[in-house]
């Protein structure tokens, strides 16, 4: 692979605006970023000393907080420093090193995504057998199932990527770096590697999807047998999840889907690096009277705690 690679480093062109322009977004992207860290850290610790660890939609929203504090972990401080800094070069290793953490922590995501609707699926449509079904060990299970399936996704994709060949042109337009603009530079015909990463990551991506509004079709239809306050309480529940998933998968299958030079990634990688993860803790929060209680409960002991 190196005596076919002349590139040692890349210039990421980041998210193209004027000077002014740059300097609101490095403040506006510096907040979102500590609300993306503070509101999931706080989800994060709620859940791990209180008893909401025990029922498995909390156990799954835990390591949904963990996995969106570390995906955007993977990218957005970089993009907030490249925003006021005239150099943006990135190595060919770190290059690397940030395509695979992202896609491993983006599979990661979704599976879980995906477990937290199959929890709602039994919890409504089974309930009497659901303790049963959905046991610490099959939680368990789904969380190590999710780290093995992103694993897979993201070496696949890193794989992909390490074989072509770089011989010229290094600047990325993107603020990341990500396969579709990393294409974009190879000295190689590139349409097998554009089918692979419509087929790793976009149709992995909307099949996911799919299955999800199955799911959740499959859950409306079965609240016609509840009671209404019934049918309240798992509509609130499962309107979180819905916005949630529409939040990060309508833009990512609208990035990967498409052909390369058919829309512009960067503006749409915004929605779920940044947007969704900073408003999953106040979808799950703000609506759910359990979560808030649980943090009252929790943050004032310590507080009292630290007082003393």
């Amino acid at each position: 692979m190196e005596n076919h690679n002349n590139v040692t480093e890349f210039i990421l062109r980041g998210l193209l605006m004027k000077k002014e322009m740059k300097a609101i977004c490095f403040v506006l992207f510096t907040i979102f970023y500590l609300a993306i860290f503070l509101g999931n850290f706080i989800i994060f610790i709620t859940i791990t000393y209180s008893h909401l660890m025990q029922q498995p939609m909390y156990y799954f929203l835990l390591h949904l907080s963990f996995s969106d504090l570390c995906f955007t972990s993977s990218t957005v401080p970089r993009m907030i420093s490249d925003l006021i800094s005239s150099r943006k070069t990135i190595s060919y290793n770190c290059c690397m090193t940030q395509l695979f953490f992202f896609h491993l922590l983006g599979g990661v995501e979704i599976f879980i995504l995906a477990s937290m609707a199959f929890d709602r699926y039994v919890a409504i449509c089974k309930p009497l057998h659901y303790m049963t079904i959905v046991n610490r060990q099959r939680c368990n299970m789904l969380i190590l199932t999710a780290w093995v399936v992103g694993s897979w996704h993201s070496v696949g994709q890193l794989f992909m990527i390490l074989r072509l060949p770089f011989c010229g042109p290094n600047e990325i337009d993107h603020y990341m770096c990500e396969s579709k603009p990393l294409l974009k530079l190879v000295c190689t015909d590139t349409h097998v590697a554009s089918i692979l990463v419509i087929a790793n990551t976009g149709m992995f991506s909307l099949l996911t999807f799919l299955v999800l509004v199955a799911s959740y079709i499959i859950i409306l239809y079965h609240l016609r047998k509840h009671s209404s306050e019934s049918r309240r309480k798992a509509l609130s529940t499962s309107a979180s999840h819905v916005m949630v998933v529409l939040f990060f998968f309508v833009p990512c299958i609208t990035t990967y889907l498409p052909p390369s030079d058919t829309v512009n990634d960067k503006e749409f990688a915004v929605f779920y690096t940044v947007i969704a993860p900073m408003l999953n803790p106040l979808i799950y929060t703000l609506r759910n009277t359990e979560m808030k209680n649980a943090m009252r409960k929790v943050w004032c002991t310590n507080l009292k705690f630290l007082l003393k």
